[in-house]
């Protein structure tokens, strides 16, 4: 048959004709129609084509939106095959910048329903072929024009503003597309022919980057449909919930890959129909798509139109990375980003099913580990890749270890069942603390626990013993150091009080008479901070509320204050035990601890101690009597143990007087070691004063033996009665 030729019908009169419908170039707007069944071609094979005239201005910006009213062309095989007939869609030709000349694929089965292709180019050729014509096969089609720029749905709002937004097409190709740069509405990733039916036979390949991770592909108020339906009755062909995977997807499917091609991990093979139910978040700035149609089909299915951005998510974080999730996060790390805390999120992008996540962090010796979140969410999990109904299906666990050991878990959260705990110190008893993400499930988009983690590490360095089950209170033994030096805790944590509670910090230092019978406590500084509108003042260190420092000791259970400092000290004060026992207690007033003192590095006392008078000393106490002397070394110390060097022995020793007498000390013999005052010396003290009355060293050694009488007015006698406080001889 001739296009557009007139023959005469046998069977009809003589001034009956029909026009032929086959191999023609139609008009735009015209209907078409597949060609009558007469007795000429009835049971006989048929194939047709049809082009559209061209129209006037530019070519190139123009498109053709064909609806097809009914269709009933051959039968679809295995989805993979046309039988008895099909119809072909050529959309460009080899002038026009994009064709599926060379692989049209083919349409065939039934569709009652309207169905619309809208085309990629201004050329759009059909062709049509029936093994055996019947009033069985039969198609109807319109048509019309359109600018490009005018399918809203494919090309978005001001779409002159984005002339890549579709992406860049690859020469040669009908739907191989590459994006750069993508950002919020800057890039749509659409099936060919969008928002039309999309041909058959596509192998369409598109290359997604954005300038930040991590890459998110998304719908937006759009349908999901890749074979999501094989034929139009419903009953025959049900409507195929969107799924993934070879068995589910085996003709036309959609595939995402974490990556830039298709040598990168499969994050999933898509096809079905509906709302996708979720984002697809890649872990760099790169994803690979690629879109395949089988080679035959039904008139069904619109593809697909996905956004492209990026999830805002990613934070530096300082540490050391291996494998996909695993982190080693260090002090020394945190150290060198010059950063006070460290960071680190919930997986904000997919993950296979059975991940195991693992966050080390570890500080060096003597240091404890904060972790806190300042943001915590826990929802249902909405992206699996595999779903599953269980309990737990993915947990955060916290333990106080640098293993995940079972025994040693502070806090399990789990998406079922577990509250979120917002800025909540989770604090290590030593230098690690190991946090464990498990999924058993899997997801295309992020964690279901959204967490927000900051992590510090504290000094926690001690100069005594720590006590246990305290928060910070210290001992200090004889035996193990003889003397050193103190201060307030390193560890700024404990001044954190959520409750208001105050903070208490005792630090005992216990000897024993046979190594020594004295403590010397030396406060140096006390630097607390000035509370403003404090009512309470610093003249009545021991009733007060305010910051101070306690010095006491314990007789027959009963507390005798020695000391007491809540403001700065111009000089060093020296406080010496009466015994073998004697604490130095630090009390911050609570509701302004946090405030004033969380982090910060300044020591709020200094001190150092010394554990004094051995058994060569003698006894503490002397007098009073008439007359008596002082030996050194004791005679009856033979036995003792010694501890330290003899020549560096430090003895501190009572003088009683009685009451209303004077006081008179003649030096018999002395024999100094070294001839240097800095070596060795006797110091005598006055009750009440900061500096010694009188001084014997080398150098004045010839003048200390005829010593000045101490008067009982200068040795502080009040009354008749009352012994004045005793005279402190010091031997250094």
């Amino acid at each position: 048959m001739d296009g557009g030729s007139l023959s005469r019908n046998p069977l009809a009169g003589p001034s009956e004709t029909f026009k032929d419908h086959c191999n023609k170039t139609v008009d735009i707007y015209e209907d078409v129609a597949s060609p009558e069944v007469t007795n000429q071609n009835r049971g006989r094979p048929m194939t047709c084509w049809y082009r559209f005239r061209s129209f006037r201005g530019a070519p190139r910006d123009w498109v053709l939106r064909l609806r097809f009213k009914k269709f009933k062309v051959g039968s679809l095989v295995n989805a993979t095959y046309c039988e008895g007939g099909f119809l072909q869609i050529v959309d460009g030709n080899a002038k026009t910048d994009v064709s599926n000349r060379r692989e049209p694929g083919m349409f065939c089965g039934e569709a009652e329903q309207p169905q619309t292709f809208i085309s990629e180019t201004s050329y759009v050729k059909i062709l049509f072929h029936a093994d055996n014509f019947t009033d069985q096969t039969y198609f109807s089609f319109d048509s019309r024009a359109e600018q490009q720029m005018e399918v809203y749905l494919r090309y978005g709002q001001h779409p002159e503003l984005y002339p890549n937004r579709r992406g860049e097409i690859v020469q040669g190709s009908y739907c191989e597309r590459e994006f750069r740069d993508c950002r919020l509405q800057t890039c749509y990733v659409q099936s060919p022919a969008y928002p039309g039916l999309y041909p058959r036979a596509l192998n369409c390949r598109y290359r997604l980057h954005t300038r930040q991770p991590f890459i998110k592909l998304y719908l937006q108020n759009e349908h999901f449909s890749v074979d999501g339906q094989r034929c139009e009755n419903i009953m025959t062909c049900p409507m195929r919930e969107i799924g993934s995977g070879n068995e589910h997807c085996p003709y036309d499917w959609l595939a995402v890959y974490d990556g830039r091609d298709d040598h990168a991990p499969l994050i999933g093979k898509f096809c079905g129909v509906g709302k996708f139910p979720f984002s697809i978040i890649g872990t760099s700035q790169y994803m690979f798509v690629e879109f395949m149609s089988s080679p035959a089909g039904p008139l069904l299915n619109t593809g697909f139109h996905f956004n492209v951005g990026n999830w805002p998510g990613h934070v530096d974080t300082a540490g050391v990375k291996s494998g996909a999730c695993d982190w080693l996060l260090s002090s020394d790390a945190l150290r060198e980003s010059n950063g006070s805390e460290g960071i680190f999120l919930s997986i904000a992008h997919w993950y296979p099913p059975n991940t195991s996540c693992s966050y080390l962090i570890q500080g060096n010796e003597g240091e404890v580990v904060r972790l806190y979140f300042p943001s915590f969410r826990i929802n249902r999990i909405e992206a699996a890749i595999n779903k599953m109904s269980i309990d737990c299906a993915e947990s955060l666990t916290i333990y106080d270890s640098a293993t995940p050991d079972p025994a040693r878990i502070i806090k399990t959260f789990c998406d079922t069942f577990s509250r979120p705990m917002e800025k909540v110190d989770f604090v290590s008893t030593g230098r690690s603390l190991h946090v464990r993400f498990e999924s058993k499930t899997g997801s295309y988009s992020g964690s279901s626990l959204y967490y927000w983690a900051h992590y510090d590490f504290f000094n926690n360095t001690k100069f005594g013993d720590a006590v246990p089950n305290t928060l910070c209170d210290e001992i200090f033994y004889a035996w193990k150091h003889q003397r050193g030096n103190i201060r307030s805790s390193l560890n700024t944590l404990i001044y954190k009080r959520t409750s208001g509670s105050d903070v208490r910090c005792q630090y005992r230092f216990v000897t024993d008479k046979r190594l020594f019978a004295r403590v010397v406590i030396e406060v140096t500084a006390v630097t607390f901070k000035e509370i403003p509108y404090n009512l309470n003042t610093c003249t009545r260190c021991h009733e007060e509320r305010v910051d101070k420092l306690v010095i006491w000791e314990e007789k027959e259970k009963v507390q005798n204050h020695l000391a007491c400092f809540c403001d700065n000290i111009p000089r060093a004060v020296r406080v010496i035990s009466s015994g073998e026992l004697i604490s130095l207690e630090m009390i911050v007033q609570g509701q302004h601890a946090t405030t004033s003192y969380f982090k910060n590095q300044n020591p709020l006392f200094q001190a150092n101690y010394e554990f004094a008078h051995g058994p060569l000393c003698g006894p503490i106490t002397l007098g009073p009597s008439p007359d008596g002397e002082l030996v050194f070394p004791f005679r009856n110390a033979i036995g003792y143990p010694h501890v330290g060097d003899q020549k560096r022995e430090k003895c501190i020793w009572e003088l009683k007087v009685a009451a209303q007498r004077d006081l008179w000390m003649h030096l018999d013999k002395a024999r100094f070691s070294d001839k240097s005052c800095d070596m060795g010396k006797l110091e005598v003290y006055l009750a009440g004063r900061l500096e010694p009355r009188f001084i014997i060293c080398p150098d004045n050694i010839s003048l200390a033996r005829d010593l000045a009488i101490l008067s009982a007015a200068e040795l502080g006698a009040l009354d008749n009665e009352n012994e004045p406080l005793p005279v402190l001889i010091q031997k250094i």
